[in-house]
């Protein structure tokens, strides 16, 4: 493909390597012409013909750069992103998309300001799981929903040596790293919710930022949804359960496409996205005789590709992009403290 947009990478840690590059690289549209890595050559072998910045400033003075992908640590991302839009440059910021709500509408009103786009990287609506669960919603299988559950576990009970998860800097803490995804999840669903309470918790021995978070989120419908992560959960709960009117629907967090980027499959991989057998969830509906069914959830293939076809189409046709202003406003006016 001619005209193909040239993208800056800020950082070749793990989202760098796992959830950007080789998706740049796979995309017809994309070429990824740079990348700052500080002292190591990860992204040089990995990547041969791609430019190696050691410094942020200097990647983001090469004029080529059409798109900077902000994937630095989450204190700095409303910083690296304003330096550059002033530099000329559409981004794309990781999540949380900055750690006030302030911060975001300066970023949204700098880029207006200057014809660029500033665009949210929200990839778990591309999760296999969550867009089967969408699926099912949006079909009103359940009827009107009264209560919603959203989790994302982990169990880490040792104190990361990644400092800017683990020490109390802005935006540090299990409720901006791992909140901020079903937070997302929970207003692609049902919209933004007109009021919510949070709980925070540190369980962790010697942790200095939170390892448990819930949010409560109420919706004028009188829906009800909780959010919720957790650091220490042994065996895995439930990722979704929606109770309403004619149905419940239980999901667990099945996407398997991290894990296969982990191993080194590629986006093209013909497996890429496909969840293991017996993961598929279940979809419990009564109907007008009060007769129980349980029907096995058709899964769906996760696809992150999908996100970046968004942002192509964002840059190059002015389509409007996934996930807009207000919902980001909103997120962050729940994740912040």
């Amino acid at each position: 493909m001619e005209n193909k947009i040239k993208v800056g990478l800020l950082a070749y840690g793990m989202s760098g390597k796992i959830f950007h590059a080789p998706f740049i690289d796979a995309h017809d549209g994309f070429e990824l012409t740079a990348i700052n890595e500080r002292s190591k050559d990860d992204a040089k072998n990995d990547y041969p013909n791609v430019i190696i910045y050691r410094e942020i400033e200097t990647l983001l003075n090469n004029d080529r750069l059409e798109l900077v992908i902000i994937n630095t640590p989450n204190y700095t991302h409303y910083e690296y992103a304003k330096a550059a839009i002033n530099a000329g440059k559409n981004v794309l910021i990781e999540k949380p998309f900055s750690v006030t709500k302030a911060e975001a509408e300066e970023l949204y009103s700098l880029a207006f300001r200057k014809g660029l786009k500033v665009l949210a990287f929200q990839n778990r609506r591309f999760d296999s799981d969550f867009m089967a669960v969408q699926k099912v919603i949006k079909a009103g299988k359940l009827g009107k929903i009264s209560e919603a559950h959203i989790r994302f576990d982990r169990y880490r009970n040792e104190i990361s040596l990644k400092q800017f998860k683990e020490k109390p800097y802005p935006g540090a803490g299990v409720f901006y790293d791992l909140g901020a995804h079903i937070i997302d999840q929970a207003i692609a669903l049902f919209g933004i919710p007109s009021e919510f309470k949070k709980t925070y918790g540190k369980y962790r021995k010697e942790t200095e930022v939170d390892d448990y978070a819930q949010a409560h989120l109420k919706y004028p419908n009188g829906l009800n949804v909780f959010v919720t992560c957790n650091m220490l959960v042994v065996h895995p709960q439930p990722a979704y359960i929606f109770n309403g009117e004619k149905g419940t629907l239980v999901k667990n967090r099945t996407d398997v496409q991290e894990n296969q980027l982990l191993a080194g499959i590629k986006p093209s991989d013909d497996k890429y996205g496909i969840e293991e057998k017996n993961q598929e969830g279940f979809l419990y509906t009564i109907d007008d005789n009060g007769n129980v069914s349980k029907d096995m959830l058709l899964t769906e293939k996760g696809n992150y590709m999908l996100l970046f076809d968004d942002v192509y189409k964002a840059l190059k046709s002015d389509k409007d992009y996934f996930i807009n202003q207000n919902d980001i406003l909103a997120q962050l006016s729940i994740l912040e403290r």
